[in-house]
């Protein structure tokens, strides 16, 4: 099977568009807001000029405590971005296991999602060891800086499948799915380098429904040649089960971004409704399980 298409259009989706997670939207109330700071009103009579300075005075004091506060909060900020990431970059990924353990965690989140199901229908989903990729090979971080040494590195198979064309519309060779909006965004701009995807490599998709509705990712994979698609688990599961837009003919790699975490340090299988999106709709998805069984399609830890 062949991959890939024509050289990406990276206007598809708006970055603009994409909303900010509700910690990184904007500082704590106020913080850019002059109101207060200019409505300041003097208790003495306007007439009398020793207090009118008293007043002033007391004005610009106030003004400059208030300006001292916010380079604080915005110093306090700061330094708790740096030290949330130095501590992504540093904790050891469960993706770094051999596929043998893989198997094993994704089999015990498998067991949260399908609470209801018997051990032997449970053990029938499982994920084998030998469709998991082994990217034990990898020591380094498993940040997004590092995603594309990643893949050249250790899924060489993949990185040759991305540089080819592909002879049909909506068919990547790579899922990547990750938790959130923002996060799709981000993803794509990396995996759009020409060090990946060559000149002839397929388009990037981002796909998610904030601001877009499915009929709309409908269309566009119906007239695009996709060589990767990233998303959330909701969309990317929708376009696989309700439509038949995302073809699954191509793929070779799904990409389970599992290293990162939220504000609330959550990865993409410790949240429920992605974990149940990922496994019930994604990889539970019937082309996608068949084609996972038959060795068409490995998965990924990243």
């Amino acid at each position: 099977m062949n991959q890939g298409g024509d050289d990406l259009d990276d206007d598809f989706v708006i970055d603009d568009l994409v909303a900010l997670s509700e910690e990184e939207a904007a500082p704590d109330g106020g913080f850019f807001s002059d109101a207060d700071e200019n409505d300041v009103s003097g208790e003495e009579d306007e007439g009398n000029g020793e207090p009118q300075s008293s007043t002033a005075d007391a004005s610009s004091a106030a003004t400059e405590k208030k300006r001292k506060r916010r380079e604080k909060e915005k110093e306090r900020k700061a330094k708790k971005r740096k030290l949330a990431q130095s501590v992504e970059v540093n904790l050891p990924s469960v993706a770094a296991q051999p596929p043998s353990e893989l198997s094993d965690y994704l089999y015990s989140k498998q067991e949260k999602c399908f609470s209801k199901m018997t051990s032997i229908e449970l053990e029938d989903m499982r994920i084998l060891e030998k469709s998991i990729a082994d990217t034990t090979a990898w020591t380094g971080p498993r940040t997004l800086d590092q995603l594309v040494e990643f893949i050249m590195k250790v899924l060489p198979d993949l990185h040759k499948r991305l540089l080819q064309r592909s002879k049909s519309n909506g068919a990547p060779t790579l899922l990547f799915i990750t938790g959130a909006a923002l996060r799709v965004a981000d993803v794509t701009r990396v995996l759009k380098d020409k060090k990946l995807r060559g000149e002839r490599g397929g388009e990037v998709a981002k796909l998610f429904a904030k601001h877009f509705k499915l009929n709309e990712h409908v269309m566009y994979l119906r007239r695009t040649k996709v060589g990767t698609a990233v998303g959330t688990p909701g969309r990317i599961g929708k376009l696989l089960c309700e439509t038949e837009a995302l073809n699954v003919a191509a793929l070779s790699h799904i990409i389970l971004d599992v290293t990162y975490q939220d504000s609330k340090k959550r990865t993409l299988l410790d949240i429920p409704e992605t974990r149940d999106e990922v496994f019930k709709t994604v990889l539970g998805g019937p082309a996608v399980q068949k084609a996972i069984k038959a060795g068409k399609i490995q998965v990924v830890l990243f």
